[in-house]
């Protein structure tokens, strides 16, 4: 089924786009020294979300497209940046009192990891082959 095709590949820029807007946010608070606040977490809780979203979609490609073995490597760096961005905010909203720095931290891993996923199965971070 081509439609979760398609929506795994237009999807990939809103996570982009999320990740890039909390990356910045996250920068910026950190280097002026901002407390926490509740924009904060709502950017995180975005970015977090979409990256989740993703994910699922990419379940749904999965098991309507079938598998192949560039896949795994695509897979493994995804959970890595679902997992690197969702603890890091976690610990973060626990923390007394909540800071920028490991928001920060949990955003770049995950770019970093979500690049490095795109990048496994031999595409481009912003070049789509689905349209």
């Amino acid at each position: 089924m081509t439609f979760f095709f398609h929506l795994h590949s237009g999807l990939r820029y809103l996570v982009l786009l999320s990740g890039a807007i909390a990356l910045a946010y996250f920068a910026f608070c950190v280097a002026t020294k901002k407390p926490f606040d509740k924009v904060g977490r709502i950017i995180g809780a975005s970015y977090s979300g979409f990256l989740q979203l993703q994910v699922l979609v990419g379940i749904a490609v999965l098991v309507t497209r079938g598998y192949y073995p560039a896949l795994i490597g695509h897979i493994v760096m995804m959970v890595l940046a679902v997992g690197s961005i969702q603890s890091l905010l976690s610990v973060n909203r626990r923390r007394t009192p909540p800071g920028y720095v490991l928001p920060l931290v949990g955003t770049v891993l995950s770019l970093v990891f979500v690049a490095g996923g795109v990048m496994a199965i031999g595409r481009s971070l912003f070049k789509s082959t689905a349209f």
